[in-house]
């Protein structure tokens, strides 16, 4: 854990999960929200990065956390691995120890192995829904059973894909999150927490090959790529208070893409 210097404040706190690497999704949106006002704690999970062939980016949680600081953003980073189901309560109770309760979930954090119907084998497919699936569940589980807020501020964002073909773990395990988050809507009417979830589309944050980020290119209409930057506007908007109106939805911010 790393906690930026200075007490704790009156800023709302958002947990941000899977803020591993300086350009991805997940560290957009938390500078996103710590320029608006939010405190941020967040997981990462090196061993992750070690096996992509990005591999891990040295310093990452310590360059996040100074990033944040400079927005005037209380900051906890907490390595976890999700498949852990016991990790989810940990990363709560380190979180609430070093910064408060939480009044935003956003849940970036993913296992993306790339493998179709004949070559995914057991263990891998396991190991998707334990952190896309199972993983959000439990993160979802305890943050309703702690929640503390104001009625009307609580925000709980997941991140999806709907990519199956030859990435089968993946998608199948990121449509059970879409269900999984989507039920809070409901069951959690009572504490009146927002849960919506978002299809970002293809964001380069340095996984794409050359061949594909240009076919990526021809099938979206506005001639660019997504950027995490996209992704952090549309959850700045949803953690508003304007953006409370949003609830139950499944969202495309992906420029057209098809």
């Amino acid at each position: 854990m790393m906690t930026s210097p200075g007490a704790p404040t009156a800023r709302p706190l958002a947990l941000i999960t899977g803020v591993g690497r300086t350009v991805g999704i997940g560290a957009g949106i938390a500078r996103r929200l710590a320029a608006s006002g939010w405190d941020i704690a967040f997981t990462y999970w090196t061993p992750y990065d070690e096996r992509m062939p990005w591999g891990p980016e040295p310093g990452a949680a310590s360059a996040i956390t100074d990033l944040l600081a400079e927005q005037g953003a209380a900051t906890t980073a907490v390595e976890a691995d999700l498949a852990d189901p016991d990790a989810p309560a940990r990363v709560f109770d380190e979180v609430e120890r070093g910064l408060g309760p939480v009044t935003a979930l956003v849940m970036c954090h993913c296992e993306s192995v790339d493998s179709g119907l004949l070559d995914t084998t057991v263990e891998s497919f396991d190991r998707h829904f334990a952190v896309n699936a199972r993983a959000t569940w439990l993160l979802i589980r305890e943050y309703g059973r702690r929640f503390t807020a104001a009625p009307g501020s609580g925000r709980i964002i997941g991140l999806t894909s709907d990519h199956t073909v030859g990435n089968l773990p993946y998608g199948a395990s990121k449509g059970a999150l879409d269900r999984i988050t989507l039920a809070a809507t409901h069951e959690f009417a009572h504490l009146r927490v927002t849960a919506n979830v978002i299809n970002p589309g293809p964001v380069d944050t340095g996984w794409m090959t050359d061949e594909g980020r240009a076919h990526m290119l021809r099938q979206t209409p506005l001639d660019r790529l997504g950027t995490p930057q996209d992704t952090a506007h549309l959850v700045d908007f949803l953690c508003s208070p304007e953006g409370q109106w949003m609830n139950g939805q499944l969202l495309f911010s992906n420029g057209g893409f098809a």
